[in-house]
């Protein structure tokens, strides 16, 4: 059997490396597969109690939780990777206000082209900030638009959390009355 159709019968998506990544069908499923055992359980006799399987819930939540953090670490991966890219983009955009300014010193150094050498320099500093800012500006729309995906998913999880804590919460109907 190849790694394909193994990812595709576990509900596994490849995501172009070779590592596999859960969708949001997976997580919906092992929520489906939760209330599904809490509705298919057996009630405890005199009380609102149910009995479940143990290790198959606890398998069924460990597997959720496991789940669920890859959404959060790659919305905190994706801010960590927009601070550093801007850090460097500033970075690059001092580097190349010093070697604006550098060029132009040399160039105000010599008599014959002071005032070219000075226009030059400032050119090339406008230049420099201005690619700075236009680069600045496309990461944080580029971010942005990442983050508000990762919302996007994020709410959609959440409303299925709490969907399904409703159905949970419901009230059940009252045992039978046992006869004294």
């Amino acid at each position: 059997m190849t790694q394909e159709s193994d990812m595709a019968e576990s509900g596994m998506q490849s995501d172009g490396d070779g590592s596999a990544t859960t969708d949001v069908g997976d997580l919906q499923d092992t929520v489906d597969d939760l209330l599904v055992q809490l509705h298919e359980a057996k009630s405890v006799p005199l009380s609102g109690n149910v009995l479940v399987d143990r290790e198959l819930f606890l398998g069924l939540l460990e597997k959720l939780r496991a789940e669920l953090p890859d959404e959060l670490r790659a919305a905190r991966w994706m801010v960590r990777e927009r601070e550093a890219f801007i850090s460097r983009t500033n970075e690059k955009a001092r580097e190349i206000i010093d070697k604006a300014r550098a060029e132009a010193d040399e160039l105000v150094s010599e008599s014959n082209i002071t005032k070219e050498a000075v226009e030059e320099a400032n050119i090339l500093v406008r230049r420099a900030e201005g690619e700075a800012r236009r680069m600045r500006l496309e990461t944080e729309d580029d971010i942005d638009r990442k983050l508000q995906d990762t919302e996007h998913l994020l709410a959609q999880l959440l409303a299925e959390v709490k969907g399904s804590r409703t159905e949970l919460h419901q009230a059940r109907p009252a045992p039978p009355d046992v006869p004294v």
